[in-house]
């Protein structure tokens, strides 16, 4: 919605820079760079080739692992948190984890608050691409975020075109 009321307003407002593009799967290393700056140790590690991915894909990557830092900054208390991106042939996977014992978010209206995306707003953006998120405490304590995404061959072939020619 918040794109949409974007794309409206575009015309509104004089043109002053190019819009910054969009922050993708090759954005997580800033972003887990600044969760340790924020105070929670975070790991990141990366499974399979990294490959680009198409644009949507890419900014649903990290605004997961964006909204899921942010509630392991706000509710795990304590803790550690990782972030593991898997590339795998015909899917991405996104898992952020942490050792906390903090209260888990709620999801529901509550849960989008203050400018952010809460669970619900994970569950749309996934949903969007037909993929799963699964979310809940973990059985050694802590809280993981997993969100498995579909890759269509013309989705990765056209992502790697597009990757190409930006950096031409």
């Amino acid at each position: 919605m918040r794109q949409l009321l974007d794309v409206l307003r575009a015309g509104d407002e004089p043109e002053a820079a190019p819009p910054l593009p969009q922050p993708g799967a090759d954005d997580l290393d800033r972003l887990v760079a600044e969760s340790r700056l924020a105070g929670l140790p975070t790991e990141f590690s990366v499974r399979g080739p990294r490959r680009p991915l198409p644009p949507t894909v890419g900014l649903t990557v990290f605004r997961i692992a964006q909204e899921a830092l942010t509630n392991a900054r706000k509710y795990a208390g304590p803790a550690h948190a990782s972030v593991q991106l898997t590339y795998h042939r015909e899917r991405i996977t996104i898992e952020v984890r942490d050792d906390g014992g903090g209260t888990p978010p709620q999801e529901g209206p509550a849960a989008v608050g203050s400018g952010g995306y809460g669970l619900v707003g994970m569950r749309e953006r996934v949903a969007l691409h037909g993929g799963t998120l699964t979310v809940g405490p973990q059985a050694d304590g802590g809280f993981a975020v997993v969100a498995d995404l579909p890759l269509t061959a013309d989705e990765a072939a056209e992502a790697a075109v597009q990757h190409e020619g930006a950096h031409r």
